[in-house]
């Protein structure tokens, strides 16, 4: 396969990373909101705190984005939350993502902030409804 056959698939991967990835993110909602896989540590939280708004924009941000439904701005405000959630929780324990446990806060800003300005690629109901228009 040559590099430029290779590339043409840059498209679909970005669909395919959007999808995975607001999977994953769906999933530590879920998990806070309904111990949905696993039971979150010290229980379900309280809906009408920080971290139940977060829970809320994790589970409805993500399953919007593995739709690609308004990915733009609601990968923009998911940014946003997890700048949010590394400067809070991760940032005062330490600078270095690697010691604060801030990894995956980190690498969603900016996984989010792409999506913000890439959209969400031709796999999505984004797509699909910019067409018939």
């Amino acid at each position: 396969m040559s590099a430029s056959s290779w590339s043409a698939w840059a498209p679909r991967f970005q669909s395919l990373l959007r999808i995975m990835a607001a999977f994953m993110f769906m999933l530590h909602g879920t998990t806070k909101l309904f111990g949905f896989p696993a039971a979150s540590p010290g229980g379900p939280v309280v809906l009408m705190s920080q971290i139940g708004l977060a829970a809320v924009l994790e589970t409805l941000g993500g399953a919007l984005l593995m739709l690609g439904l308004f990915t733009r701005p609601v990968a923009f405000i998911l940014s946003g939350e997890m700048a949010v959630a590394y400067f809070q929780a991760h940032f005062p324990q330490s600078f270095w993502p690697t010691i604060n446990k801030g990894e995956s806060a980190v690498l969603y800003c900016f996984i989010w902030l792409f999506f913000s300005a890439a959209g969400a690629g031709p796999w999505s109901l984004d797509a699909l409804f910019r067409k018939r228009s």
